[in-house]
């Protein structure tokens, strides 16, 4: 077995605070409690991201959501988006393994392979963006249009290192930077009420569902991630909420900051950290976000060296995240913007996780998880999962094709052509393909024999 049942699962020697695993066969210490996965949580949600992301809520110059309908789709696409996200750190705490090990109760663990491929290229991508961003913030903060290159190689370091030691690392987390976040956040808060809100009457709700499928596709983005920490969870419980209350708290708070810093700002997204600077001492409080930006990067340097025990479970976890660190760093430095189709791609690898959520939630509480799922080396292919996962995705880009070339968007603009579908406000890619994934589960696992998935690493 390689992944170790949660009766298993020590919390570590008396005495010696445990790090995480250095093998996938390694038992997980439980060492994570309500506070340190709440902070965990609470980092992940702040961004610099965030803050630009706040320009897919408004919509386009001209014809932007009213400021009340904006933080409408924030708090709904979060809370969805969230729950979501929550349920899989609650599977992750529940079995006790990473992430992509999970899917070898779904798909079994040669098939398991697919999706675990595809997270790598993920994390990998976000790593890459999370240090430009960086980079950018670093250089808006120091006034400078140079030393690029000094700051992403400053960054990449400090990324690697805390994923050498990544409970470590979130015990900073929660006793320090959290604490610093919220300091610069309130700080920001108060400087932007001074300058007075928006009129919250004012402007329109057209495209509400589209800006609420935008922010739930962010808060998604963390569920192939989420069992990587919560697998050293004390209680599923206590995974659920920290990782519902501290990520939805945050979130929310960072895109209603970054709406209120692009109206301010004349709703030019490339001058958005102007209202930031703009404010006494704004930089140094800005600098307290540049810094913790490097948790975004650790979590997708860590995640993919999780996925990459997924395929080779006996390397090195430091091996594999000093490469993987070394890596991003070397990609950061080369890529120096992002185009509109790379942007495309990461949306495209999105919404592969989606609808997979769905199915991994229908099948491992109402389906064959409810038996057991089986996450050792051996785990049996369950070929029949492919289909809803496949349909799910369908869904998702014939409601909202991938910007990714104009062949890719050609086919799906074709195919709604054919079906005589336009899609309308209302359709929201990522809430109709994940209940289409959901239901064709269902259906699947009652026609599956029972015993196909083997009793193993539930709780």
């Amino acid at each position: 077995m390689t992944a170790v049942p949660s009766a298993q699962i020590s919390d570590g020697a008396p005495g010696a605070r445990p790090e995480a695993p250095l093998t996938l066969d390694t038992a997980p210490p439980r060492t994570l409690d309500f506070r340190a996965l709440f902070a965990l949580w609470a980092n992940l949600g702040v961004s610099l991201i965030g803050f630009t992301s706040a320009a897919t809520v408004l919509g386009e110059p001209g014809g932007e959501l009213g400021f009340a309908a904006a933080v409408t789709a924030v708090v709904a696409g979060t809370a969805i988006g969230t729950a979501m996200l929550a349920v899989a750190a609650l599977v992750g705490a529940r079995t006790g393994a990473p992430a992509m090990a999970v899917l070898r109760g779904l798909f079994g663990t040669r098939l398991s392979y697919l999706p675990t491929v595809l997270n790598i290229v993920q994390c990998v991508g976000w790593g890459v963006y999370e240090l430009t961003v960086v980079a950018w913030g670093a250089q808006t903060v120091s006034g400078t249009a140079g030393w690029r290159w000094l700051f992403v190689l400053l960054a990449g370091v400090l990324t690697t290192v805390l994923t050498i030691w990544p409970l470590g690392a979130i015990a900073v987390l929660r006793k320090y930077v959290a604490v610093a976040v919220g300091v610069a956040m309130v700080y920001f808060t108060v400087q932007f009420a001074r300058r007075g809100f928006p009129d919250p009457g004012a402007g329109n709700w057209h495209g509400f569902l589209h800006a609420t499928d935008a922010v739930i596709a962010v808060s998604v983005s963390f569920v192939p991630l989420a069992a990587d920490y919560t697998r050293h969870a004390r209680s599923s419980a206590k995974a659920f909420w920290a990782t519902f209350s501290g990520y939805t708290v945050a979130q929310v708070w960072c895109y209603v900051l970054g709406i209120v810093a692009l109206l301010q700002s004349g709703g030019d997204e490339s001058r958005i950290f102007e209202s930031f600077t703009g404010v006494a001492a704004g930089w140094a409080f800005l600098l307290v976000l540049v810094l913790r930006e490097t948790d975004q990067s650790f979590a997708n340097v860590y995640s993919t060296a999780m996925s990459i025990h997924n395929l080779w479970p006996r390397v090195d976890r430091r091996v594999l995240t000093g490469a993987i660190g070394v890596l991003v760093t070397v990609l950061a430095l080369q890529i120096k913007e992002f185009t509109d189709s790379y942007y495309g791609f990461l949306g495209l690898i999105g919404s592969v996780f989606v609808p997979l959520f769905a199915v991994l939630a229908a099948d491992y509480f109402l389906g064959a998880g409810r038996r057991g799922w089986n996450l050792g080396q051996d785990a049996p292919a369950r070929w029949s999962m492919l289909l809803p996962w496949a349909v799910g995705f369908a869904v998702y880009q014939l409601l909202a094709p991938s910007d990714i070339g104009g062949w890719w968007t050609g086919f799906w603009e074709g195919v709604q052509r054919a079906v005589h579908f336009t899609p309308q406000a209302w359709s929201s890619a990522s809430l109709f393909s994940f209940l289409v994934a959901a239901l064709a589960t269902l259906a699947v696992t009652a026609l599956e024999r029972p015993g196909t998935a083997e009793p193993a690493g539930r709780s």
